[in-house]
């Protein structure tokens, strides 16, 4: 027995046999969560179909954790998306999971196995000189490469050890951490920035809470006794070390460029409570949001940490060896502050910076230095501290230039030994000795030769508002401007909006998915922002010094950032130019891995619901089962209000001047009472943002009749005759005469069921565009075909100027709108509403084809009541 049929026969039977109200709304609060995460994962499923696309043109660098990632993400949801519906339908259906099999099996035949992680039979820790590239699985690659480039190059780096991936799911395991983390990032699977803020604050509250097992922090503390030995024999000499992530998946094909928490000068005692701040920052805000960006399932979802010996820096700074936005520029950049190295790689302050030639004995070509007066610096109490610049080294350039060449020499032999152009962190200690803390790859934005050089000149006819700064990631962006001053303006950011902020920061990442463009008053090319616009292929302009006070919130602009420009308006000679780049990855293995399991997600074969073929048989990819699901589930909760004849126990009704009967179930923050507690309800109480916007449309005051509405004869004719010539069983067809509304805070299913006519409106207005929608269905009618169809050509209309995509057959209109604002949509609601008004009973006034467009017109014109001319013609009577 369906859960329908169960639900109705619960309706249907006596009082004592009937169910109690909190059965009757845990069954609608169940089918209306199922129909919820059936919607995320269909927005899930979109997100990833778009992101294979988009990762095909080859430009985008992946690696195999990527794939894996994605493609298993598309498993599941299409397997929970089959799930919900069998839970909103219940029922099975074996086909449908039969072909998920099939199709997965396809998809797994080309996954690679990861090594198996054992608990117990893996170090906890390991020392750097036991540190080689093949570790990488075991303490991630930040740390792989610090031991290749100190036992292998024999390039100067910081001694110490490092926190392995065993010891973090040790951690994880002992604290029974990972069933709940789990529960908790189903949330923010949604991609929607203010369940994953509330999801990450959960998570790491719980790892905070958390006891680092003792026989973890035995094996960690003796690793620090260890370095303490090695730098300072006997123990005398106090030993500060700097900790940093190293995430699977961390300073590879993907950067993490300052997602993860890093944290510098730490003192013995302070190390354990510090590595659970770092393993925390792996379910920070940010690192969820580009993880799940780039579709990187919490099993990937590993962190190593470095410990290295604390360098007390005279000065440091970032490494590229190769200019990041112009690869036709064959050299090698540094940026060089006082003191560490975080005020560099974040752009907090302006670096002196050193151009030299990639030869076999590096060049210095240029040099540029600026006035320094703040730096980083340690204290003795193990913190670092915000200082001044000493008065006879503001002017002083940071490096040498012998110091220059020695660490462009250093950057060539890495880009060299790790096969690609080097993002590279180093330091200057105190007695002159070059350090490398870090090394990654370098995301080199590749384009076609002639796209760069020399800079093109203005477009003429439009006014250039700012020009110069430092471009980050080449491109073209154009839309409002909006300014980001702090975390609550990264999660209020709007899709298509261009970001403007005072400084670069990598807490950004969470917007740059919806950013057309970002532009900062300060920042450098060689920072982590840098790195992430780059990955996200976002056009940015950093450095443009006062571009916050120059651009006021919502003025639209278009930004060149292939020139380094900002233009007032809209450009179309630049916003509608397609830029091609190279398809750098095309040749790669990973690339054509990808391909074949694509074969199997992307092409969509079920295209008609009303075509023979539209059933689970013929469902050969996961795009297929996607849209399959999603068009039944729909079926599933239209039917919804055939369940609400127990009005007394579930609903209110609404006490309104409208011309029907309404009752109201709240599933939770759709009205501002108890739903179950009064009689009535009235309009001002309804807080469900769908729901509310409807009724504003409903209750326009310009639709209340103030005369008698002209009828046809023709039409009134024609219902009389229909309803002389039904036979009784014909009953069935006529609608019942209740409507009914169940809401939530953001979502409405409205059924208005009205004689011989229904309409039904299933909506939800959040905060996340990609998931709002309204869905509209509108059939029947009192009168005869030819006039129920002419009212549906009206509506059908209508619904195609406010912008619906709208289907229409005979007299049944269905239509759609999604990915919205709340507002937008707020605002087709109203309109909807007076539409619903407006057009009942308006069959009986259709006698001509020519008044479909004649009542459209009025209708969008606000003349609701069809008196432009005020004729009448010989049959019409007054009602």
């Amino acid at each position: 027995m369906t859960l329908l049929k169960k639900i109705r026969n619960w309706f249907g039977g006596t009082e004592s046999d009937s169910p109690s109200r909190e059965r009757l709304m845990a069954a609608f609060q169940d089918k209306y969560a199922n129909f919820q995460t059936l919607l995320a994962s269909n927005t899930e499923l979109l997100t990833i179909i778009a992101d294979i696309e988009r990762t095909l043109d080859g430009q985008t660098v992946f690696g195999p954790s990527y794939i894996e990632a994605l493609t298993m993400r598309s498993i599941f949801h299409a397997s929970r998306m089959v799930r919900c519906l069998e839970n909103m339908s219940g029922r099975p259906y074996p086909v449908l999971e039969k072909k998920l099999v099939e199709i997965s099996g396809r998809i797994k035949s080309d996954t690679v196995d990861r090594p198996s992680a054992a608990p117990g039979k893996q170090p906890l820790v390991l020392p750097y000189e036991a540190i080689r590239r093949d570790a990488v699985e075991l303490v991630g690659a930040k740390n792989a490469n610090i031991g290749e480039i100190m036992n292998v190059l024999e390039i100067p780096t910081p001694r110490g050890f490092a926190i392995t991936t065993a010891a973090f799911r040790h951690f994880i395991q002992a604290n029974d951490l990972a069933a709940s983390i789990l529960r908790m990032k189903r949330k923010a699977d949604l991609i929607e920035t203010e369940t994953i803020v509330e999801v990450s604050e959960a998570i790491q509250a719980q790892i905070l809470a958390a006891d680092v097992p003792d026989d973890m922090a035995r094996v960690i503390l003796n690793a620090h006794d260890q370095l303490v030995e090695a730098v300072g024999p006997g123990g005398r000499t106090p030993v500060k070390v700097s900790m940093r992530s190293s995430a699977l998946g961390e300073d590879s094909a993907l950067s993490f460029a300052g997602q993860y928490l890093t944290v510098l000068n730490v003192q013995h005692d302070r190390i354990l409570s510090e590595y659970r701040r770092i393993i925390a920052s792996l379910f920070s805000s940010h690192a969820i949001a580009y993880r799940l960006h780039m579709a990187m399932t919490f099993e990937d979802a590993v962190m190593a940490v470095a410990c290295q010996e604390m360098i007390d820096a005279l000065s440091s700074g970032v490494m590229v060896t190769q200019n990041p936005v112009n690869p036709l520029e064959n050299r090698i950049l540094i940026d060089a502050v006082w003191g560490l190295g975080p005020y560099a790689v974040d752009g907090i302050v302006p670096p002196d910076t050193y151009t030299l030639s990639k030869e076999r004995l590096p060049q210095l070509l240029s040099s540029v230095q600026v006035p320094k007066n703040r730096q980083l610096v340690t204290d003795g109490d193990g913190q670092v501290k915000d200082g001044p610049v000493p008065e006879n080294f503001r002017h002083q350039p940071c490096l040498t230039d012998d110091q220059a060449r020695r660490l462009a020499d250093y950057g060539m032999r890495l880009e060299a030994y790790f096969g690609g152009p080097q993002d590279i962190e180093w330091a200057l200690d105190r007695q002159g000795r070059l350090v490398i803390l870090q090394a990654r790859p370098l995301r080199v934005q590749a384009a076609e030769a002639g796209s760069r050089g020399k800079k093109a000149g203005s477009i003429p006819g439009h006014m250039v508002l700012a020009e110069g700064g430092e471009i980050a990631c080449a491109g073209v962006g154009c839309g409002p401007v909006f300014h980001v001053r702090g975390d609550a303006d990264v999660a209020a950011f709007p899709d298509g909006a261009v970001l403007v902020c005072a400084q670069s920061s990598s807490q950004l990442v969470m917007a740059m998915s919806k950013a057309r463009a970002i532009l900062t008053d300060s920042g450098n090319i060689t920072g982590h922002m840098a790195s992430l616009t780059r990955e996200y292929m976002v056009p940015t302009i950093l450095n443009l010094k006062n571009i916050t006070s120059i651009l006021a919130t919502g003025t639209e602009v278009t930004v060149d950032a292939f020139n380094g420009r900002v233009y007032a308006g809209r450009v179309p000679e630049l916003a509608d130019t397609e830029y091609k780049t190279t398809r750098a990855m095309v040749d790669t293995p990973a690339y054509q891995d990808l391909r074949r399991r694509a074969d199997a997600i992307v092409p969509l074969n079920l295209k008609d619901p009303k075509s023979s073929g539209f059933a689970p048989a013929h469902c050969n990819t996961i795009h297929d089962i996607m849209r399959f699901v999603h068009e039944k589930a729909y079926e599933e909760i239209f039917q919804l209000g055939d369940l609400v004849s127990d009005r007394g126990r579930l609903s209110a009704r609404l006490d309104a001047q409208l011309p029907l009967d309404l009752y109201v179930i709240d599933l939770g923050g759709g009205l501002s009472v108890d739903s179950t507690r009064p009689h009535k309800i009235t309009a001002d109480q309804v807080t469900s943002v769908p729901l509310a916007a409807l009724l504003k449309g409903m209750l326009n005051d310009d639709l209340k009749s103030r005369e008698p509405r002209p009828v046809h004869l023709g039409g009134f004719f024609s219902v009389m005759a229909r309803q002389m010539v039904e036979p009784p069983n014909r009953a069935t067809e006529r609608f019942g005469d209740r409507s009914y509304a169940i809401i939530s805070d953001r979502y409405m299913n409205f059924s208005s069921r009205v004689g011989y006519h229904y309409s039904v409106l299933d909506s939800y207005c959040g905060k996340t565009d990609a998931k709002n929608y309204i869905n509209f269905q509108f059939k029947g009618g009192a009168a005869d075909d030819v006039r129920r169809g002419r009212r549906a050509r009206v509506i059908e209309t209508v619904l195609i100027e406010l912008g619906f995509l709208v289907n229409t057959v005979a007299d049944r209109v269905t239509a759609r709108i999604a990915k919205q604002g709340a507002p937008v949509l707020a605002e087709k609601l109203d309109w909807l509403g007076r539409l619903l008004i407006f057009t009942r009973q308006m069959d009986m006034l259709m006698h001509s084809d020519g008044l479909v467009s004649e009542m459209a017109r009025c209708f969008l014109n606000g003349n609701y009541h069809l008196t432009p001319d005020k004729k009448k013609s010989d049959d019409t009577i007054t009602r």
